[in-house]
């Protein structure tokens, strides 16, 4: 059977063309199975791997079987012979018999093209479950999507597929998402693309499509409390308290919405931004279900650009708050704080939580130079003080240091050009971000009402940076220079339950 095989492969070489192409295709066909069976009892599981078997392999094999038509074309053309005259001179006269089914050269080419239309079915669906794969995502392009990847392993979101939220369901999100890849591939090896890599924001698909196949808009409804710990910058890191009830609520039960009222199936909210970056929003629609709509513009950018007549109007959903919830990159603060409420770092270490925010954001030319500068800067600034006093001290920096690198290591990469606060987080209100976007006195309506900005219309505040999580709720203190705050803030609250207990 194989010299058979190999009777026919020299007979169809009939130049150097159709001896690459043969050559090509058994090299790929032997080479895929090799390493596939490789994959299969364990030996290999590497993406870089993955890429030879499901990508180069598969081109070279579609590679080969387009050269040996070409070839024997060439032959043909050159011999100035037909079809079968060349046939004749190929092979022997008992394979070119005629017989019921046909000659055996006819039988052999109908069965290799079988065997290469299933061979080729079968890689297919093999490379398309291997680019599916987290990993392949991860770290096939390990220098370009190394923040990414390490972001997402970390995120709640590190057991669901990439391809969930970035290709998203359809034949048409496939191939578009199939053919982006291949761009991107290609910019990668090129060394051509920008850096840091800008938010996907045009690229993702519509929430509907991704984020509520999980997360089910009809039951965002009630409260959520919340306490963010903070550490102070004295000698003993004193920890302080900021507690809010979220209401995120859309208000299909209490007739008022709270966070999620902005997508709640009675309203639709558009906007449109400058540069279409969603960041300096130059005016808001909100169209009720009755068809009315109320329109707030933008008072600071009203003379700087053309807010009656926009081009790109995008309807508000969950990533335009929500836009880092898988790839998050910590403020330093947070991070640093987050690691010393989760005891992952002894708070009796004095002055840990200043020393540590300090190393780690500190200017450093390169991602090694910055682990090595964290570990000098607390070991040295321990010993200034003369507080390593024993093997117990020792061990408390040594692992303040490797909590510092951890964080530094997760949010910082040079190669990417990704420093602290790269990537803006809209989730809440940081700086100018966020909420603020919309919710800020400069938006106006035609009658000079600002959107309501109001602490209040999303949380209810139980304590602001107290000694206490519930500092609020406790009976103000009349001599406090805050009491009508306290006040305030304790009676809408209760006032805020009674109503949800209602409905």
């Amino acid at each position: 059977m194989f010299r058979k095989y190999r009777n026919f492969l020299r007979g169809i070489s009939v130049n150097r063309i159709g001896q690459v192409g043969v050559i090509l295709t058994t090299t790929a066909f032997v080479g895929f199975l090799f390493f596939e069976f490789l994959r299969l009892i364990g030996v290999l599981d590497n993406a870089y791997i993955g890429l030879i078997t499901y990508l180069f392999f598969p081109a070279m094999f579609v590679a080969g079987l387009v050269l040996m038509p070409l070839a024997w074309y060439r032959y043909r053309k050159r011999q100035g012979k037909s079809t079968r005259e060349l046939l004749n001179e190929r092979f022997d006269s008992v394979d070119i018999r005629e017989g019921f089914f046909g000659s055996r050269v006819f039988l052999v080419i109908l069965l290799l093209t079988m065997v290469n239309v299933l061979f080729i079915a079968g890689v297919g669906f093999r490379t398309m479950k291997f680019m599916d794969e987290p990993r392949f995502c991860g770290t096939a392009c390990h220098s370009v999507m190394g923040p990414e990847w390490t972001a997402y392993r970390q995120s709640p979101h590190s057991r669901v597929k990439c391809v969930e939220c970035h290709v998203g369901q359809g034949v048409d999100a496939v191939v578009s998402a199939k053919l982006n890849g291949l761009r991107q591939m290609a910019l990668a090896m090129l060394s051509n693309y920008q850096r840091p890599i800008p938010t996907p924001v045009h690229q993702l698909r519509p929430s509907r499509e991704t984020c509520e196949q999980c997360h089910w808009p009809d039951k965002f409804y009630g409260s959520r409390m919340v306490t963010f710990t903070r550490y102070g910058m004295d000698r003993n890191s004193t920890a302080s308290y900021t507690t809010l009830q979220l209401k995120i609520d859309t208000g299909h039960k209490a007739g008022k919405g709270g966070i999620h009222w902005h997508i709640a199936s009675d309203n639709e909210v558009r906007y449109a931004s400058v540069g279409d970056k969603r960041e300096n929003i130059i005016w808001v629609d909100w169209r009720r279900r009755d068809g009315s709509t109320r329109r707030f513009e933008n008072i600071r950018l009203k003379h700087k650009v053309n807010t009656a007549d926009y081009s790109r109007v995008r309807i508000m959903d969950c990533v335009d708050c929500h836009n880092r919830v898988t790839h998050v990159y910590e403020p330093p603060e947070t991070a640093v704080d987050n690691k010393i409420t989760r005891g992952m770092v002894d708070r009796t270490l004095p002055f840990v939580k200043r020393e540590m925010l300090a190393a780690i954001t500190a200017d450093y030319p390169s991602d090694e130079a910055g682990l090595q500068g964290i570990r000098n800067h607390l070991f040295g600034f321990y010993r200034s003080l003369n507080a390593v006093a024993g093997a117990r001290m020792s061990d408390q920096i040594e692992n303040a240091v490797r909590v510092a690198q951890a964080i530094y290591k997760r949010n910082i990469h040079h190669h990417m050009r990704i420093g602290w606060n790269t990537y803006p987080n809209h989730l809440g209100h940081r700086d100018e971000g966020g909420c603020f976007r919309c919710h800020n006195p400069n938006m106006r309506d035609r009658d000079g009402k600002a959107i309501r900005h109001g602490c209040t219309l999303c949380h209810s505040i139980l304590a602001y940076d107290e000694a206490d999580r519930f500092q609020y709720l406790y009976k103000p203190d009349k001599k406090n220079p805050n009491y009508r705050m306290h006040l305030f803030l304790r009676d809408e609250f209760l006032h805020s339950k009674v109503q949800a207990d209602k409905n």
